[in-house]
Formats: structure tokens, sequence, C-alpha cells
């Protein structure tokens, strides 16, 4: 008798995510969490009238240096977001905390991006949606905190035909409770190029970090305090 044909390879599915990315430290780190736990990557930026569009705009290289699989940047209506000194004529703090929700805050901006992100990860069977929300080293926004994601969640399976029959997309915030240090580190353990990425509310001449707002103070803290420069200002 002669030898036995090989037996076909068994494929394993691999699974989706959408990874929301807008081209900060904080979202880059949330994608390399995301292909570290073994999803095919799909991400999503958006533009909406941001002074700080260049952080978008870095958004492409860090999806391409992480191996995503897709990368979509949606324009959204520019005159949605009024009110916010990031999208309005508002001058950006530069004087360190404010009380309460600062004027940076976007009105309903993670709503919105969390509904594009679970419509699309419903068309293409995704598992899970990544968010990079933080809420120890961040600005005070109240759709950064925890107990805004679980209240998400529970809309995404009841409002998704994937969540009547079984399971809606999970939101994943791997970054919720780690300081900006920790967050660092965990990038820089993960390869993520960090010269890639920008945080800045309000740039100067486009491109250039101011060096005081609330953004780029946490930066500038978090690689203090794990002591190695920040390679985007080098």
């Amino acid at each position: 008798m002669g030898d036995s044909p090989p037996e076909p390879p068994i494929l394993v599915a691999v699974p989706k995510a959408v990874v929301l990315l807008s081209g900060g430290l904080d979202s880059a780190t949330c994608l390399a969490v995301a292909r570290e736990r073994g999803f095919e990557c799909h991400c999503l930026n958006f533009l909406y009238g941001q002074r700080h569009a260049y952080e978008s705009g870095c958004a492409l290289r860090i999806a391409t240096d992480l191996g995503a699989a897709d990368f979509r940047t949606v324009q959204v209506d520019v005159g949605l977001f009024k009110g916010s000194a990031l999208t309005d004529d508002i001058e950006v703090p530069k004087g360190g905390a404010e009380q309460g929700i600062p004027v940076t805050y976007v009105p309903a901006r993670n709503t919105v991006f969390l509904s594009y992100a679970l419509a699309w990860a419903e068309s293409l069977g995704a598992e899970a949606i990544f968010i990079g929300v933080n809420a120890l080293d961040y600005s005070g926004y109240p759709d950064c905190r925890p107990e805004y994601v679980e209240a998400f969640q529970r809309m995404a399976d009841l409002a998704t035909r994937a969540g009547i029959e079984g399971h809606g997309p999970r939101i994943e915030a791997p970054l919720i409770a780690m300081t900006k240090a920790e967050i660092i580190r965990e990038g820089v353990r993960l390869g993520v190029d960090y010269s890639a990425t920008f945080s800045c509310y309000d740039p100067q001449a486009g491109d250039e970090p101011c060096g005081l707002c609330d953004s780029c103070r946490l930066r500038a803290r978090g690689f203090a305090e794990v002591g190695v420069a920040d390679p985007a200002l080098s």
C-alpha cells in the first residue's frame, strides 16, 4: 500500500477586533495589546474638525507598523462637536488640571465613535472593540470611565443582532486602570514606536506639540516616570 495522503491542515479562524485608533500614545498601545491577544485588527480613525488633526495623520503609519488588517478614516460633520476647545474657537487651557469637566471635553465623542465601531464590528463578525480610554492619568472626561464602558456594553448587547443572539462585541478597554507610565512601559514591551504617535491638544504650526496643554503634560510626566526620553521629541 502506498503512503496515505497528508491530512489537510486544520484552519483556525483568527478572531477579529475593531480598534479605535486616534494616532495618539494610548490608542497605539491599545492596538498593540489587541494584536498581542491574537486579534486581526481593523482600525477606525476619525476626522471631526479637531484642531489636533495632525494626530489623525499619524494613525495610518501606526496601523501599518503594527500589522493592522484594515484602516479606515471616517469624516464626521465638523459642525457636530461644538462647545469644545478641541473643535471650537475656545482657548485650550495651559495651566494644568481644571476643576470639573474640562473645556477640552468633546460632547459625546466616544459614544459616537463607539457606535461607528459597533456597526463595523457587527458587519465584520468581530468579537471585540478596543478603545484606549484611561481613568487614572487622564483629563477627567465622563466617557473615559469604567462605568461608561460598562453601560455601552449593556447597550451593545441590547441593540445588536449579535447581542440578541448571544453576545454583542466585547468592549475592551485594556488601559483603563493604568497610569501613563504603565501604559508607556507596556507599549515599549510590545514594540510600539512612540516616535510615530502625537499627543497634543493645541499643536503649533500644525505639528509641533505645545508642551503646556493637559495632553502634553500627561505624556511628559509618563515618560519622565519611566525614565526614558520621549522619542517623538528627539
